[in-house]
This record gives structure tokens, sequence and C-alpha cells, in this order.
């Protein structure tokens, strides 16, 4: 089932979530959430969604970009779950980028983000997992888990003079940035990498 997305102005996405348990995230309607919610991701081409973003304030987001049709620039990411996760910076080089929101509809908007991210966090068996990633995967992992804490990019924009509709970055700055991460992205041969 597709989830209604709450939009920019709902008080629940400035809702700090809740950790969850292991028992509840094992139990069958927890289950069948994640299910939904990864429906909805796919059903709205997002990279990625949390769970307060359909109005549910449990520390659970997913990530997944595989031929997106609205980042067809952003690299590969198979599907990831993150249950309670906790994100530490690797990389002290931060780069800008045009920040997108399912939240926020039809704006983009310059943040600065870390390239490189540590999660640690269960998977939806409740399973303990440790994963780094680079580049754009780095800054879509930390937009998701950023909803967790009740923050929307909006909120990280430091210029407003760079928020725009996406017509108007399709028309004046996607080439830019798509050039930009090209040459980023080759730093880094891995978007993703699972440590344990």
């Amino acid at each position: 089932m597709v989830l209604d997305i709450l939009t920019l102005g709902h008080p629940t996405l400035r809702k700090v979530s809740e950790p969850i348990s292991r028992d509840e995230l094992l139990g069958d309607a927890c289950q069948q959430f994640i299910d939904e919610l990864i429906e909805t991701m796919h059903h709205t081409n997002g990279a990625g969604i949390a769970a307060i973003q359909v109005g549910r304030a449990q520390r659970i987001c997913v990530i997944e970009v595989m031929d997106n049709p609205r980042y067809p620039y952003l690299p590969a990411l198979p599907l990831r779950v993150f249950v309670n996760p906790q994100l530490t910076a690797i990389d002290e080089r931060t780069a800008m980028n045009y920040d997108g929101c399912l939240s926020v509809p039809g704006i983009r908007g310059e943040v600065e983000r870390p390239l490189g991210l540590r999660v640690q966090a269960w998977d939806r068996a409740g399973n303990e997992f440790q994963a780094s990633y680079y580049g754009l995967a780095a800054i879509i992992v930390a937009h998701e888990c950023d909803h967790l804490d009740g923050q929307l990019f909006v909120d990280h924009v430091k210029d407003p003079n760079t928020l725009c509709t996406w017509e108007m970055f399709d028309q004046y700055y996607r080439q830019k940035e798509v050039e930009k991460w090209t040459a980023i992205q080759a730093e880094f041969p891995e978007a993703e990498r699972i440590e344990r």
C-alpha cells in the first residue's frame, strides 16, 4: 500500500522520532509498515524516505537508488533499511548539494553535507550492521536521517538564493551539478561499504 507523504508545514514532520525495540521491529505490523514504506519510496521515485514522512515517529528510514528518473546522476545503491541509525562523519571534507525532498515537493536548495559517513544501525531483521557511505550516497543517508530528528533540508539551506523549483534547477543548475558530482564521485570507487 502506498502511504500518504506529509509535506512542509505539517507539525508531525518536526517531531523527533523514537527508537524502536527489536520486539516491535520484528512484529508483523512493523514488518508490513516497512514494506509499505519501501513501496511508497518506489511509487514516488524517492532515493529514500523516513517513517516520520508518512506520520510514524519511529527511527526507521530506507534508501535505494536504481535507475531513478528523479535523480539519474546518483550512484546506484541497493535497498537498505536503517533502524535506530547513528551517524558519524568519517571525512572532513564537505560539499554543497542541491537537496530535494518528497516532503518539500517541487523545491530544491543547496545544503552542505559531509562526503563520508559511517552508519551503525539494525537491519529490518534486527541485526546490527555498520556501513560507510561516500559522496552523494553519504548525502542521501544524512538527508534521510535528518528526518528522524525533525529536520528538513530547508533548515540547512545557508543561502536562500539557492532555493529554486525543480523546473528552474533542471534549466539552470542541473548540468553544473552533474559535472561537479561526476568529478567528486570519481574519488570514491564505491558509494557504499558494508563493514559488518
